[in-house]
């Protein structure tokens, strides 16, 4: 018997040995591969550097060259230099030295467009509006958003001088401001719709945000007698995936799996459960989002839906299922590279682009309907993988008019408001203001008299048309229809403003109590019009309605 068994014995040790032999090859080519283009590049680029016909910036290049590699895996893996790292911070933490203010260019000019409340610009009297004329003594007329940006940073403590220019104002402000660490409040606004119902607005998934959602859900449940919740995730693109976690913890029990992730590389298979005890498992709750809601959003929303512990409403989410690990690379720079999927309770990955199987032309195509998978909740409905999160109840996203999209785009509202907030030391509260006849009238002739222009998406159809009916010859058999509809489709500014009013009082009315009441009463003044907050409120109020959409299908 044993003799039988050696030849055996030793024809698998020799299968084995092949395989490991393989195994090591393959990772020896894959070495070389790696050796040889690296080799390449870099014999490429001294050339390069040495010969080309104009001089070159090494670094910028090579930066491009790192960009474009990457791009080409997906849009989340990205290489961070040192002198970004603090723009990154910013990004999962919420935190950076400044004045506490975003800016923007306007034509060319770089204006504050929004001043946090109760930090150093706010303290220091800047308003919405104002322009930079000088930034540390140095003129801002060459300067892009970026250059003031870096300018306005630093050590907390440490002051910056700056020369401002404020509408209706002749002499320009110079003013010196003190830095502070500045860190931004995830939540933009919390507080009753209602007698019942409570309303918790976050915008990002940055280091601390679920302990501040505990937080206010807290006081919105003992201090104010909310027995039903609103937790608002439409527009926040995600961030952290333990703050996804902990915010679930919040309105789940003990050890409930949240999410899993799973990667190429075994120390990226990971099992997130919730590791706390609840502040209120059986309270109603409705997630609203859309297809701003990404990554943290989805795994919160989607975990809410699996459990049929909440109703999603809404539209579907962004569909953003990669996880992305930071390491460390040489000279104080970053490495931001995807390195796992995540897959939430009922076991699908809701990643709508495979960036893995690119089409011809390099673009990324959508999961397609054939490889979508369905999945069970928690009760037993229907739910499915394949690209973000689909809600219980759907609410279309408002599209803007084609007027609308250009008065922002070429800050006539943000003008107006501008303009409204020199002239007005105060208005009525956030909830409570309006836009009446009057203050329409006066936007209505502030845009009449400015440089405004537009083009409708009607029109450019019709120009479009015309040229392919000229290309195939039947131009002139209906020449006399398309003059017809083109001046029918001829954009009039006096009645389009007419038409599209309550979109756009909607806007003025945002635009204009930000600058008294800033982000908050900016978030108080739109849940007035939201059909899709009033939906929510609707379906939390009538239990039987939010315990049938958790029934099985």
């Amino acid at each position: 018997m044993k003799i039988r068994r050696k030849p055996l014995i030793i024809v698998s040790a020799l299968v084995l040995s092949g395989f490991v032999l393989m195994g090591l090859n393959n990772i020896d080519n894959k070495n070389f591969e790696i050796a040889k283009n690296l080799d390449i590049y870099f014999s490429l680029f001294r050339e390069l550097n040495t010969f080309y016909v104009d001089e070159i910036e090494p670094g910028k290049l090579v930066k491009e060259s790192i960009d474009e590699m990457l791009v080409s895996l997906d849009p989340y893996t990205n290489y961070i230099p040192e002198s970004d790292i603090e723009d990154y911070r910013f990004m999962t933490t919420g935190e950076y030295g400044g004045i506490g203010a975003l800016i923007s260019k306007h034509g060319d000019e770089i204006v504050i467009s929004d001043p946090y409340e109760g930090f150093p610009a706010y303290k220091a009297g800047l308003r919405a509006g104002d322009v930079f004329l000088e930034v540390a003594g140095k003129p801002t007329d060459d300067m892009n958003t970026e250059d003031v940006s870096n300018l306005l940073k630093g050590s907390a403590g440490q002051p910056v001088k700056v020369k401002m220019k404020r509408y209706g104002v002749k002499k320009p402000i110079e003013i010196e401001i003190m830095r502070e660490k500045i860190k931004i409040d995830p939540i933009s606004y919390y507080g009753m719709l209602d007698d019942k119902t409570g309303y918790i607005h976050l915008n990002n998934f940055t280091k601390g945000c679920a302990e501040e959602v505990k937080k206010a859900f807290l006081d919105l449940k003992e201090a104010q007698g909310a027995e039903r919740l609103i937790l608002d995730l439409r527009g926040n693109p995600g961030g952290l995936l333990i703050e996804s976690v902990n915010l679930c913890n919040i309105f789940l029990g003990k050890n409930v799996e949240v999410v899993s992730t799973k990667g190429k590389v075994s120390q990226w298979d990971k099992t997130y459960k919730t590791t706390g005890n609840p502040v209120d498992t059986l309270i109603p709750l409705a997630v609203l989002v859309n297809r701003g809601s990404a990554s943290a959003s989805e795994i919160v929303s989607g975990t809410m839906q699996d459990l049929d512990r909440g109703v999603v409403i809404g539209s579907r989410t962004f569909g953003k299922g990669l996880v992305q690990t930071t390491r460390d690379l040489s000279y104080n720079s970053k490495l931001k590279v995807t390195t796992a999927k995540y897959y939430i309770p009922s076991g699908r990955c809701i990643q709508a682009l495979d960036y893995s199987h690119r089409n011809e032309d390099g673009s990324v195509g959508h999961m397609p309907d054939s490889l979508i998978s369905e999945f069970s909740t928690k009760n037993g409905r229907t739910v499915y993988d394949g690209g973000g999160i689909r809600p219980d109840i759907s609410i279309e996203d408002t599209t803007l008019s084609n007027l609308s999209v250009h008065l922002i785009r070429q800050f006539k509202i943000f003008d107006f408001a501008t303009k409204f907030r020199s002239e007005n030391d105060s208005i009525c509260p956030a909830a409570e203001f309006d836009i009446d006849d009057e203050t329409y009238g006066e936007f209505m002739a502030f845009v009449t008299d400015s440089d405004f222009t537009y083009t409708s998406k009607t029109q450019k159809a019709m120009e479009e048309l015309k040229e392919t009916a000229k290309s195939e010859k039947y131009f002139d058999l209906v020449n006399g229809q398309f003059e017809m509809l083109e001046k029918t489709l001829q954009p009039d500014l006096d009645r389009d403003l007419k038409k599209f009013r309550k979109e756009i009082t909607m806007l003025l009315r945002n635009e204009i109590v930000s600058r008294y009441y800033f982000q908050r009463g900016s978030s108080i003044a739109s849940i007035e019009d939201d059909k899709t907050i009033a939906k929510a409120k609707e379906i939390l109020a009538n239990n039987p309605d939010y315990r049938q959409v958790l029934l099985p299908d």
